[in-house]
């Protein structure tokens, strides 16, 4: 009897051990987050003949390059170098051209995958950073859950030699300890002009909307979505946060066109500024969505923020950055609700005249993208949310030339770029604060340092998307094309970081661009 109890007991303990044991993964290169920057990060780092994992904490690979931002933003295309330039390159086999810049969603999605199954790299979705072991400045693991089941016993452990942050929020840097920026600069901390809070004419209201619930009663409180802080001295610094929206693929082909309909939620007051608005500013589509009408193929749109009250959620993301995932998960679906009332109440509210409703009315959800996703967009625009205080700290003087870096492993080309951060009451009007568009100034140079942790803090950690640079630096560098730039040094840096044994702020940079040079596509490593 006591052997039968015995062997019972011994059953239980194995079972419960069993069953609560860790999975661990071994390689040289682990890299967090798949963005179309993971995605090339992954990819370059296995032609280098390095074990690879591409964690994505989602269901999507791409970020915002296959989750709806088809209109690409470039600045000049001789930025966009590399396995980079082979993605719209690929993009661009679709269509039978040399080169294709905008697509749809689907198109975008086809490409990455393509980059995924030629490489060796290993993918693993759904999981997520809770924590991180670093000692003697080295990330020796980091540990993950499943992001659906968030259950003790399908927490993964990761140990890697070098690791990559191709995250939009920089989970990885932060859970490694490393130090890190949020919000606005002021434009006295580093030199510069454009930094801070900035009332502009751009993306703004006309003057002479009432702020007020009751027009012209300001006991009746503000309107929905507009802050009761009062407006700061021009070019302070802050904790704010530029807006996120989503990126919308619509179409006006009829047989492929899927209407737009009432949210469980929706809420008219979200949207009450914008019909004031519209009395002030007429009935002209453009003025309110911005459209990029005939630049995508397959009768598709990329639609963007564009006026005083669109799709940006201006205000609604500061918790976001620093948020939990419980947090964040509220943010999003707030900014889902709030996106496709906007585009109910542009159709069927009484006091959007029926010109404007019977314009946005032509267009509706394509059919054919995001099919399991209600035909809306897998990735909210997270435009902006920690940023890495590196080695080197790209600011405007980087943007403008006036100071240029050696250690060069990639180029920059769009204008300094800032949506709204703010809407508040000034002078008795209802205003929008925080937009910045300055351009017309070449391409140049990204530190190689600005991907790279303060030295005293870590030195096994790159992180090619939340780069080290200030808000306005960080709004001409953060594009697409860029990261997937980026993401490709990176991941060549922590190959040569491993072969030859030392920190990723020691690694032969001068060789990093020769190899950058001479083999952009990485065909003679991958040999």
């Amino acid at each position: 009897m006591k052997s039968h109890f015995s062997l019972f007991i011994l059953f239980f303990l194995w079972f419960a051990v069993g069953s609560s044991a860790q999975v661990v993964k071994r390689v040289d290169i682990c890299v967090y987050g798949g963005t179309a920057s993971g995605v090339i990060a992954a990819n370059a780092a296995a032609k280098m003949g390095k074990s690879v994992l591409l964690v994505e904490p989602g269901k999507y690979l791409g970020g915002m390059t296959t989750g709806g931002l088809g209109f690409t933003d470039i600045g000049n295309k001789v930025a966009v170098t590399g396995l980079a330039r082979l993605f719209y390159r690929r993009v661009g086999e679709t269509y039978g051209k040399a080169e294709q810049w905008t697509f749809p969603p689907s198109v975008a999605t086809a490409v990455i995958g393509r980059f995924v199954k030629e490489s060796t790299m290993e993918v693993l979705y759904t999981h997520r950073i809770i924590g991180a072991k670093v000692k003697s400045r080295r990330i020796v693991n980091i540990t993950l859950e499943d992001a659906v089941k968030q259950k003790q016993e399908s927490v993964v452990t990761v140990e890697a030699k070098e690791f990559i942050d191709c995250s939009y929020e920089g989970d990885l840097m932060a859970r490694a300890g490393v130090s890190y920026f949020t919000g606005r600069e002021s434009n006295r901390e580093y030199g510069e002009s454009l930094n801070g809070v900035y009332l502009s004419k751009n993306h703004q209201f006309p003057d002479g909307v009432d702020p007020y619930r009751v027009e012209g009663d300001p006991q009746s409180g503000l309107c929905w979505g507009i802050s009761p802080a009062k407006m700061r001295e021009a070019g302070g610094g802050d904790r704010l946060i530029q807006a996120y929206n989503f990126r919308l693929c619509l179409t006006d082909k009829p047989e492929n066109r899927i209407p737009f309909v009432r949210p469980s939620d929706y809420d008219s007051t979200h949207y009450e500024l914008l019909a004031r608005a519209i009395r002030k500013m007429g009935t002209n589509i453009d003025s309110y969505l911005l459209i990029n009408w005939e630049r995508m193929p397959d009768n598709k749109y990329d639609v963007n923020n564009r006026g005083p009250l669109s799709t940006d959620m201006i205000g609604m993301n500061y918790d976001y950055p620093e948020g939990s995932y419980a947090t964040r998960e509220k943010i999003w679906q707030a900014h889902v609700s709030y996106t496709k009332g906007l585009l109910y109440f542009l159709t069927h509210d009484s006091r959007i005249p029926a010109e404007l409703q019977q314009k946005v009315a032509t267009l509706g959800w394509a059919k054919d993208e995001f099919v399991d996703n209600d035909h809306f967009p897998t990735q909210l625009y997270v435009r902006e949310a920690r940023r890495l205080h590196g080695e080197y700290i790209m600011t405007e003087k980087n943007c403008l030339g006036r100071e240029v870096v050696s250690d060069s492993i990639g180029h920059a080309a769009y204008g300094m770029d800032s949506h709204n951060c703010e809407r508040i009451v000034v002078d008795g009007m209802v205003k929008n604060e925080g937009n910045v568009e300055v351009g017309n100034f070449p391409p140049y140079p990204i530190a190689y340092r600005s991907l790279t942790p303060l030295r005293r803090e870590c030195c096994n950690l790159l992180v090619p998307v939340c780069v080290s640079a200030t808000h306005i630096a960080y709004g001409s560098i953060r594009m697409e094309p860029v990261f997937m730039v980026l993401g490709q040094s990176a991941a060549m840096a922590a190959s040569m970081a491993i072969d030859h044994q030392c920190a990723v702020q020691d690694i032969d940079v001068k060789a990093l661009q020769q190899q950058l040079k001479e083999d952009p596509l990485l065909e003679s490593a991958a040999k």
